[in-house]
């Protein structure tokens, strides 16, 4: 990887320059390097947008998923995400029902208003809240844990789970112990979630884990084993995304009080918020693909086999596609509400094509749900005195906290 200069060579992905501000590395990237071998983490690096989308599209059978099987399977088991062809169609239309349409509007939304305004109704009243550990860090896993019909006093249970998933798919230093909790949590949660599996197929409720046991597509259905890795992918995946991207949507909003204002008195402005902040600060920043054969991209040769990581947080911010790429315009003409949170997107936070992200209506509506909850709690909503935007992580990134001060609100509003 091209060191660190006073010529404006891009930092080491993995060295403190980048971490401190991977953006200005995507930009050096794209102009010196859109194609780049990286030797520590043995992978060809994709920085522009074109070469990113062609990645995911995949339009010619170039690219598969093939990587996931050593990212992925030691913690979560062998996820859809593993798959391709038939196999992966077939398992996506069996679970991809209840993250729309009719099944999450009817079914799931309860649950999502249910949980945003409990965790919100411990802090309204004292006109103070860090809303990454109080808020966004929960909020998704308690949606997740009550959609599948869990414990709810298991919550903070999943939460531990969650936090050492994480923390595990991003270990590249390998760090012996984060490798050791990460496996034993994928130990723990089959532990518990596996006799539960098997009582729902001979008890099936009204609830996400029941359905995922009965559901049929052309004579198949998904083993326990194959329930339990989706579900345990969905801690994470679910998790994960609606966290970091709920926190920083609120992070941009504050920083442009204008913008703030305008999304307060027009709650429809919301979706259009959201997809303008996963363009400018996507939750998942890269994403990586493997070579199914040699492949001619970014001005050079990626040979069969080998790993390719999509840097989509430099895709999001590629001038050659988006205006005024580095700042944040909730009116921008490349994005909209009505296309941002499906395969059409132009933005690619949840990437496109056949692993277009399954729950990214689920995400949609946690967000609209959240924001609306959350500015109706907090009038005069500003940043701490004192506070400081620090965002951290690699393959994923957020901010590490938001302290947020605003008038107290004691008695909760009704549903919108």
């Amino acid at each position: 990887m091209i060191a660190v200069t006073r010529t404006g060579k891009a930092p080491d992905l993995i060295s403190p320059e980048f971490a401190a501000d991977p953006y200005r590395a995507y930009s050096l990237l794209r102009e010196h390097s859109p194609l780049l071998w990286h030797e520590p983490t043995s992978s060809y690096v994709l920085s522009r947008y074109e070469d990113v989308r062609r990645v995911f599209q995949d339009r010619e059978g170039a690219f598969s998923t093939e990587n996931y099987g050593w990212q992925l399977e030691p913690v979560h088991g062998r996820t859809i995400l593993q798959l391709d062809g038939r196999d992966h169609s077939t398992r996506r239309a069996l679970v991809a029902p209840a993250f729309r349409g009719r099944e999450l509007q009817e079914r799931f939304l309860p649950v999502i208003e249910r949980n945003s305004r409990a965790l919100i109704d411990g802090f309204r009243h004292r006109g103070r809240v860090d809303l990454v550990s109080e808020y966004a860090t929960r909020f998704p896993i308690n949606v997740i844990v009550d959609m599948l019909g869990l414990d709810q006093g298991d919550h903070d249970r999943f939460h531990d789970w969650y936090s050492a998933i994480i923390a595990f798919l991003g270990n590249l230093s390998q760090d012996p112990g984060v490798t050791e909790a990460g496996l034993r949590t994928r130990d723990e949660f089959a532990d518990y979630l596996l006799p539960i599996i098997a009582e729902r197929r001979k008890n099936p409720g009204d609830d996400l884990l029941s359905k995922l046991c009965q559901a049929e597509v052309d004579g198949t259905r998904m083993t326990d084993e194959e329930v339990k890795a989706f579900c345990s992918l969905l801690l994470a995946a679910g998790g994960e995304t609606t966290d970091k991207a709920l926190a920083s949507l609120f992070a941009n909003l504050i920083t442009h009080p204008e913008q703030l204002a305008a999304v307060r008195e027009d709650r429809s402005l919301i979706p259009r918020a959201f997809a303008e902040s996963l363009r400018l600060t996507p939750p998942v920043q890269m994403i990586m693909r493997q070579a199914a054969r040699d492949v001619e991209i970014g001005g050079g040769t990626v040979p069969a086999g080998a790993t390719v990581t999509c840097l989509i947080g430099s895709a999001n911010r590629d001038p050659d596609r988006f205006h005024a790429p580095e700042a944040f315009d909730l009116y921008r003409s490349e994005l909209s509400e009505t296309t941002s949170f499906s395969a059409a997107a132009e933005h690619l936070s949840f990437a496109l094509g056949r692993h277009f992200c399954v729950g990214a209506l689920l995400a949609e509506a946690e967000v609209r749900v959240g924001v609306n909850d959350l500015l109706d709690a907090m009038p005069d909503l500003r940043l701490a005195e004192g506070a400081e935007l620090v965002e951290q992580g690699l393959f994923t990134r957020g901010l590490r906290e938001l302290p947020l001060e605003f008038s107290p609100v004691p008695q909760q509003r009704g549903a919108r």
